[in-house]
């Protein structure tokens, strides 16, 4: 008996708010072969960050109402007439638009009434605030994605297609279960070579997915689903290519789609904020050998960018240069560092108590310099460090990297060098260890956009 091939599909929101474009492209672009393909969907664009809090900004969303006890009930009721609205976009490809709102505006309606139970409950100073404040976030994130794949599987269904929404959150399910027995529960009566599934991205689980990966927890529904339904491949679909450059800093003409790469480099990209994959999502897939490949949903007809375990460029060459400029250099000076044994141990304690993970490192004799995210740098941990060493300093910087499954090439740290000496950038620090697969060059931040330019003309044209 010849086994399917069965692909998990996770579908990000911008993409999703283009759904019509997602049908064409994606879903429905090879007819004869619309089955087999389970889609994880995240919320349409900005939901979640209305939801909860700006992903990038960190400006606040209804969360932060719930949080202080304000008025979210009024955001909420706002939010579902936006919903609405967006729902009427959908009419023309065949959502039901009253079924739709229906649908959300009940569900919304639902978790105002939870809240104001939580509410009085956080009121009563009876219970943990930290649990129960967790347990609001997990609720309001829920919401995103169960609007997006009840539409989906709607519009599909109204076209004529067989559809399942598959819903992880648990809304009406009140069983204690596991984020793993939720999804295989879920998914042990349905099979997918017979109907188009379109899974929430967020799971309800006794763990909580927020608790460990919080706004990752889409990608980590993803992967899960995949390792546990035993998936061939996990393909992610995003608004752009995974490209030697950003296309808005180097040119677009200049910017190459990466057509093969390895776990190694996504993990790379993932540490300095651009993630084609959240690195706690990749490692499951790693370790069963499912590749992942990584595409354009608006350019349907290239292949993407394959990941796997295995692949190393046969040709040493650098394959992405990207970066971050919202990351502080933190340099910690101290004269009785030479020789002591276990003397940044202290240093690490407290990044621990603070739940701040480094960027880079970099070390002399008397003098450490850690990159870490800027929103990670507060007053409170420079004052605790300051406590035990003798110079603490911050400053705003930039982190430009070149990236690669293979870039060890006598001479090449040198030609890094040179092209960032040529256009007067002066490298503030600089990192790579001895697996060679990522250079790592500290710049001012005014200097960001240029020095990417300059490594990318280097060593990826």
């Amino acid at each position: 008996m010849t086994r399917h091939h069965l692909s998990i599909e996770k579908i990000g929101g911008t993409s999703m708010s283009r759904f019509s474009e997602i049908v064409d492209n994606i879903i429905l672009k090879d007819k004869e072969h619309i089955f087999g393909r389970i889609y994880v969907v995240s919320a349409y664009a900005g939901i979640t960050n209305d939801l909860l809090e700006h992903k990038k900004t960190n400006q606040p969303g209804i969360y932060k109402l719930f949080e202080d006890q304000q008025n979210y009930p009024i955001k909420m009721i706002r939010l579902q007439e936006s919903l609405y609205k967006l729902n009427e976009t959908f009419r023309d490809i065949g959502l039901d638009v009253k079924e739709a709102n229906d649908f959300i505006g009940d569900r919304i309606d639902q978790a105002i009434n939870i809240l104001r139970s939580m509410d009085n409950v956080l009121s009563s100073g009876y219970v943990s605030r930290r649990e129960l404040l967790l347990a609001g976030r997990e609720l309001l994130a829920s919401l995103g994605e169960m609007h997006s794949a009840f539409n989906s599987a709607n519009i599909l269904k109204n076209q004529g297609y067989n559809t399942t929404y598959v819903d992880l959150s648990g809304w009406d399910d009140s069983r204690r279960l596991s984020i793993d027995d939720r999804i295989k529960d879920s998914f042990a009566q349905i099979d997918p070579f017979s109907t188009i599934c379109f899974a929430t991205g967020y799971t309800k689980g006794t763990e909580g997915i927020m608790r460990e990966f919080d706004r990752g927890y889409s990608e980590v529904t993803f992967s899960k689903v995949a390792v546990l339904l035993g998936a061939d491949e996990a393909i992610i679909h995003k608004g752009y290519h995974l490209c030697s450059g950003d296309p808005l800093v180097i040119g677009g003409k200049n910017a190459k789609p990466v057509c093969n790469t390895n776990y190694d480099v996504a993990d790379q990209l993932a540490d300095i904020g651009m993630e084609a994959i959240h690195p706690k999502a990749s490692k499951p897939l790693e370790i069963k050998n499912i590749p992942i490949r990584v595409k354009n949903a608006f350019d349907p007809d290239h292949p993407g960018t394959l990941i796997t375990k295995n692949f190393i460029s046969p040709e040493s060459k650098v394959e992405i240069v990207t970066g971050s400029k919202q990351v502080t250099c933190i340099e910690i000076h101290d004269t009785r560092m030479v020789g002591a044994v276990g003397f940044d141990l202290r240093i690490m304690q407290i990044f621990d108590k603070y739940s701040i993970s480094y960027i880079s490192k970099m070390t002399n004799a008397n003098t450490i310099d850690l990159i870490i995210e800027e929103k990670d740098c507060s007053p409170r941990l420079l004052a605790e460090l300051n406590e035990v060493m003798e110079k603490v300093s911050a400053s705003p910087v930039a982190i430009v990297c070149a990236i690669g499954s293979n870039i060890a090439q006598p001479g090449i740290m040198a030609k890094a060098a040179q092209a960032l000496a040529y256009k007067s950038i002066n490298i503030i620090a600089v990192s790579q260890t001895s697996r060679q697969t990522n250079m790592q060059f500290i710049v001012e931040r005014d200097q960001f956009a240029e020095a990417q330019t300059a490594l990318h003309e280097a060593l990826c044209v």
